[in-house]
């Protein structure tokens, strides 16, 4: 065979003549024509059936010979970007399968995104918002120790501040309280309104635009009130209601002095109004409210919020605090009544997300759940990474041939690394595309989610958030091709097959089988926790609290007087009961005093209390132990007398139910004292997760919130006649009423069911990408084996034992992942079930039926192709051998 000359030019100023005889010869003319890079050496010498290539230095190309190209970064990406599509045309039905596993792994990542989005816009807007800092407080124990953070704090700590230290511009106290319904007058129509009582700082340090009335005047006089734009529509037709009035529940008039701009900030103070916290100060000087203004003992009346002046630091706004914790609480002149905190700052961007405390102004989202929700969405994308690696692995070992020609040829090995890690960040891409159309799909549903609701978000994306996810997909890309990459781009072209094929990560354990093993487990353990989570919802629904809950309705009181309301519902024949009550039962809230038995007692502890009527025992069928209930005959004398549950005798250390009456009990708000009267049988007042507690029934018609009706017949009737009756008592208002079992597994449905349907999809993504990767294994290993198929039916093999040979290796994998997932599903959802005081246990009844839903998934994905298999022809697939 002659010689060939084959001219070439890799290299922009290096160029040279190769010659050479044979394919080998040409094989490396084509590679420089395709802009493959050469060696750069200066003598480069093959052996092929013994022809010998050699490079001939220093000779300038003839253009018109040569047909070389130069080779720069833009040409060879481009290469990259041709091969990849291309080989994604090829093989259609692996590219799909990394797609769409991708793209809904990344939908779950990107939802969270947008969540934490959501979420770090809070605040943004406010220019100030470096030098704001909210006082919160950390309660001391009798015993030293300190108790959970809240974000309320006392008072006086603002003025104290402002007055005696440098450093502090200004300072806005917020206080809880204000507003439930209004009334406006001329229209004599009831609307809901939340709000707080606010220093007239507000506006400037929260940098709220006024778009009617004067901001420096606004909340300067008593009873004078600020409302949102969106409030002041629904209360008022004219555009500009400043100098309107307006009546709060049973206060005076309030007059409207400002209308806050509608901007889309998002504040973590949410609220409809803004009244003047000089109003405080007249309603206390009228005995209408508590004087807590100047209190240093109480600290959960409201919060302080201190804006710093420019170049002072939070270390000393802190070391403030120090002294003025040391002046006002060193030494308690009645320890007793007096509760002594410990201060402690958090910089506004820090609110939300922030740490979970008490009391929050808002509702916020603290880090735990971020956390929380973004460990789900790790585990999902973790799962579809392993599948593209899993499946790359496994197609790349088709294009064997490619990758030997292109390091024959001369390719380095980075070339080939960014071959592939190209291929990766491309469906990538392409999956984020899909990814963002699923989002926009189920971005409603996520909405829906009571807890969605309840912590108002909204998950609207801008621009930074979808260049966030553009740089989420390249890094996924990345993650997901590197593996494949490293290892294909690293071995030697006639060792790739063998190489990977043996590499072994446990003992006896490939590298591919590892993959969908912990695929498989993490889907497992996923749908095992779903089952715990529902039985742990269900146990809750349908438990005994102790008292009865069925035929009942709870009616908001909105300031109407209970006793009239009382009196008229129980003149309609299908009412059968009612009573008065501050707060619903096992539903959540929570009143508590500090008390102890006597003065001799050292510490208090505190009892959790609910105002009651006389008729409340019958109302909700619970039967005293001992003693007796409030009578209708002692009239204001009942405030004196308490009635506490069995719970509440061995907490005190009564020797006996009977031992306990005639006793008495000592606040320590006001060292009142009240007798107990009557002991009731323990029932579950408390929330279902919390062990019960000592508990006391008071007779205080202050605090009276709502009323408990007992009907016979249907809802609708029973809400009818409630109609009836509350229109007769207060026709200026709208009646409220719920169903009272409803109000009680209001907050389990919030927290548990929410969570069902968050694993339950989660899961279910879970098991469908994982069957979607073995999916994609089964394929491949019944197209590599399909001339041994049918070569074993042409030998007399039966279809059952072909399904049992192609499967078994697959059935080994589920077998091994529920072997693992098993034994981490008991421990991981025993950690939060021992938490709670009932619960389920994680027992055969939920590990069976997740077993089979796993088993049912693969055994139908294996199946699917294994039997398509067996069916085949084999005559067709022997042909020409």
């Amino acid at each position: 065979m002659g010689a060939h000359h084959f001219v070439c030019r890799p290299f922009p100023d290096y160029h040279g003549i190769y010659t050479g005889e044979s394919r080998f010869a040409a094989s490396l003319w084509t590679s420089c024509r395709f802009n493959i890079p050469w060696l750069p050496d200066l003598l480069f010498y093959g052996q092929e059936r013994d022809s010998q290539v050699t490079f001939v230095p220093g000779e300038r190309l003839d253009p018109n010979l040569s047909e070389g190209k130069h080779c720069n970064f833009f040409d060879m990406f481009k290469n990259y970007l041709k091969t990849a599509l291309r080989s994604l045309l090829r093989n259609r039905f692996f590219s799909a399968i990394n797609i769409f596993g991708l793209a809904v792994s990344m939908s779950i990542c990107m939802g969270i995104i947008m969540l934490v989005a959501d979420q770090m816009m809070y605040d943004r807007y406010n220019t100030k918002r470096d030098r704001i800092y909210r006082i919160n407080s950390i309660p001391i124990g009798k015993d030293g120790q300190s108790l959970t953070e809240t974000a309320t704090t006392t008072l006086p700590v603002k003025q104290e501040l402002i007055d005696n230290y440098p450093g502090i511009e200004k300072g806005v106290r917020i206080i809880r309280g204000f507003a439930n319904n209004w009334i406006e007058i001329d229209q004599n129509v009831n609307i809901p309104v939340a709000g707080y009582f606010a220093d007239p700082e507000i506006l400037d340090v929260f940098e709220y635009e006024l778009e009617y009335g004067n901001a420096k005047t606004a909340l300067i006089e008593p009873y004078s009130v600020v409302l949102t734009k969106k409030a002041a529509k629904k209360l008022f037709r004219q555009e500009n209601p400043v100098g309107e009035t307006v009546k709060v529940g049973d206060h005076n008039l309030y007059k409207v002095t400002g209308v806050i701009k509608e901007t889309g900030h998002k504040s973590h103070i949410a609220f409809d109004a803004l009244a003047s916290l000089s109003t405080i100060k007249s309603m206390q000087a009228d005995g209408k409210r508590r004087k807590d203004l100047d209190n240093w003992y109480t600290y959960t009346s409201g919060w302080v919020y201190i804006l710093l002046e420019k170049g002072t630091t939070p270390k000393t706004l802190s070391t403030h605090l120090e002294k003025i914790q040391e002046k006002h609480f060193a030494k308690l002149t009645n320890p007793d009544v007096q509760q002594k905190v410990k201060y402690s700052i958090q910089g506004m961007m820090k609110i939300t997300p922030g740490p979970f405390i008490n009391n929050p102004i808002g509702p916020f989202l603290p880090w735990v759940f971020i956390y929380f929700f973004a460990g789900l969405a790790a585990i999902v994308m973790l799962t579809s990474c392993f599948n593209f690696t899993n499946l790359s692995i496994a197609r790349s070992l088709t294009r064997a041939r490619e990758i030997g020609v292109r390091k024959v040829t001369g390719a380095m090995r980075w070339q080939i690394f960014l071959q592939f890690l190209s291929e990766s960040v491309i469906i990538a891409l392409f999956s984020l595309i899909t990814a963002i159309i699923f989002l926009i799909v189920l971005r409603p549903l996520m909405l829906e989610l009571s807890f969605a609701r309840m912590m108002k978000w909204d998950l609207e994306a801008n621009y930074y958030v979808y260049a966030v996810f553009f740089l989420f997909a390249v890094i996924v890309g990345l993650m997901a091709g590197m593996f494949p990459a490293v290892v294909l781009s690293g071995f030697q072209p006639v060792k790739v097959l063998k190489s990977l094929n043996t590499m072994k990560l446990f003992s006896n354990m490939g590298l591919r089988r590892a993959l969908l093993v912990l695929q498989f487990t993490f889907s497992l353990i996923f749908i095992l926790t779903v089952i715990v989570v529902f039985k742990q919802l269900k146990l809750f629904m349908r438990a005994d609290h102790g008292f009865n809950m069925e035929h009942k309705i709870i009616v908001q009181l909105n300031n109407t007087p209970a006793e009239a309301l009382k009196n008229e519902l129980l003149k309609y024949s299908n009412i059968e009961s009612v009573t008065a009550a501050s707060h619903i039962p096992a539903a959540g809230i929570t009143y508590g005093e500090s008390v102890k038995k006597s003065l001799e007692d050292k510490d208090w502890s505190t009892l959790s209390y609910y105002s009651v009527d006389e008729d409340y025992l019958k109302n909700i069928d619970v039967s005293l132990k001992v003693g007796r209930f409030f009578s209708p005959a002692d009239g204001a004398s009942n405030k004196n007398f308490i009635v506490i549950n069995e719970k509440a005798v061995d907490d005190f250390h009564f020797n006996s139910a009977a031992d306990a009456l005639g006793q008495e009990i000592i606040y320590q708000k006001d060292s009142s004292r009240k007798q107990i009267i009557g002991v009731v049988k323990n029932y579950n007042h408390q929330l279902l997760m919390e062990k019960m507690g000592g508990m006391a029934l008071i007779d205080n018609p202050e605090e009276y919130h709502l009323l408990q009706v007992k009907y016979s017949g249907s809802f609708e009737d029973a809400g009818k006649t409630i109609n009836k009756a509350w229109t007769k008592i207060n026709p200026s208002f709208k009646v409220d009423y719920k169903d009272f079992e409803g109000e009680v597994h209001k907050i389990y449905d919030i927290f548990f069911g929410d969570l069902v349907n968050v694993l339950g999809v989660i899961a279910s993504l879970a098991i469908l990408i994982s069957c979607l990767g073995l999916l994609g294994m089964a394929t491949y290993s019944t197209e590599t084996r399909i001339k041994e198929i049918s070569i074993r039916k042409v030998l007399g093999s039966n279809d059952a034992s072909l399904v049992y040979l192609l499967s078994k290796g697959f059935f080994a994998i589920l077998a091994m992942a529920i072997v693992i997932a098993v034994p981490i599903a008991f421990l991981l959802n025993n950690l939060w079930l021992e938490k709670l005081a009932y619960h389920v246990s994680m027992d055969v009844g939920v590990i069976v039926p997740g077993v089979l839903i796993l088993m049912g998934f693969g055994a139908l994905t294996i199946g699917s192709q294994t039997w398509r298999a067996t069916v085949l022809n084999p005559v067709d697939n022997l042909r020409g051998e």
